[in-house]
């Protein structure tokens, strides 16, 4: 079995591991570090509950990424974005009881997440269309669009503000 050496910032903590070349993020997370809030689905990418944010600003499917391929990169799951309290995507889904079992909210809302740092103001529209690869069985769906329309309210008004405040952090954890 051929393996690579990698090194991976996940949630803020730089890791340096060895990898099989053939194992998924998703399985390096979850079996080899630790990370347990990235649930397993589907294992095809199609129902999101494995999301997690690549470089502070794309959410991709883990089971759909090599390990081995993202040599350098950061990862941020959804206990990630819970720094310093809930972020306002994860209070947003509490307040509009978006949550029911639960399998699926951590990757609804890493793609939350990932969607308000790209567009601070979608519409409901926006929001589902950008949801849509995420599935839930319990909750139908509106509590989760009222949740991110509400996260909106209190999140950067422009990426230009995101990326200062990640810079910012970076800054402080130099």
């Amino acid at each position: 079995m051929k393996e690579r050496a990698i090194e991976l910032t996940v949630n803020g903590i730089t890791l340096n591991i060895t990898v099989p070349v053939h194992q998924t993020l998703l399985d390096t997370l979850r079996e080899q570090l630790g990370f347990t809030d990235t649930k397993y689905g589907c294992g095809t990418g199609e129902c999101g509950a494995c999301s997690v944010i690549i470089d502070d600003k794309e959410s991709l499917c883990s089971c759909m990424a090599l390990a081995s391929t993202l040599n350098g990169r950061s990862i941020t799951t959804a206990a990630g974005l819970a720094e310093n309290g809930l972020n306002a995507v994860q209070q947003a889904f509490i307040d509009q009881t978006a949550v029911q079992c639960g399998y699926c909210t951590p990757g609804m809302v890493v793609k939350s997440t990932s969607l308000l740092r790209q567009n601070p103001n979608p519409t409901e529209e926006e929001i589902r269309k950008e949801l849509e690869g995420n599935i839930c069985r319990c909750t139908g769906y509106d509590s989760i669009v009222k949740a991110v329309q509400q996260a909106a309210q209190s999140f950067p008004e422009s990426d230009a503000q995101w990326n200062n405040a990640v810079e910012l952090k970076a800054g402080a954890n130099s």
